[in-house]
């Protein structure tokens, strides 16, 4: 079993790039039955779901557009409690059918600031797709609607998570030891 350091942590091998890429292409086939007859307009999270958010639009091949938003909530190995919107929106969302991408949906604090910006442009439908949740983390419930993979109360990096801004280039994903 191959350890990755990342700064002062030590990672081992939890969900394999194939596994990833099986994941996301189930996704974007649910999402593409759901939305055949429409164009939906992808809003991604970044800075962790734009290699979940990239392989998961390669896959869409239904009409459709994507946009990213700069969200933040976490410091090290832990949310602040604070989410802040570094780079905002710039799309009108009134009467578009729109699926948000997240990288992971854990404590749901993210999302319980943001989805309220996002109703109050009155979409015709809203929705979350996330690669992973962590259930056990919950204080804000969130309906995730399109939900890739269900992870236990440990740190994860790869695949565009990272610990303080190192790890989002490893193309699995890593837990922490």
């Amino acid at each position: 079993m191959e350890i990755y350091q990342v700064h002062d942590k030590q990672f081992k091998p939890y969900i394999s790039a194939e596994e990833i890429s099986i994941c996301v292409k189930r996704l974007a086939s649910e999402i593409e039955r759901d939305y055949k007859d429409k164009q939906p307009l992808f809003v991604a999270i970044l800075s962790g779901s734009f290699m979940f958010a990239s392989d998961l639009f390669k896959n869409i091949s239904i009409p459709a557009e994507i946009v990213f938003i700069k969200l933040a909530s976490y410091k090290g190995t832990r949310s602040t409690g604070n989410v802040i919107t570094s780079i905002g929106l710039d799309v009108e969302l009134h009467e578009r059918d729109v699926v948000i991408i997240e990288d992971i949906i854990d404590t749901g604090r993210t999302m319980h600031a943001f989805l309220p910006q996002l109703e109050h442009q009155q979409p015709k439908s809203l929705k979350i797709c996330a690669l992973l949740h962590k259930p056990e983390s919950m204080v804000y419930p969130v309906n995730i609607d399109y939900l890739g993979f269900t992870i236990p109360e440990k740190f994860v990096v790869g695949y565009g998570l990272d610990y303080d801004g190192l790890g989002r280039n490893l193309p699995a994903i890593y837990q922490l030891v």
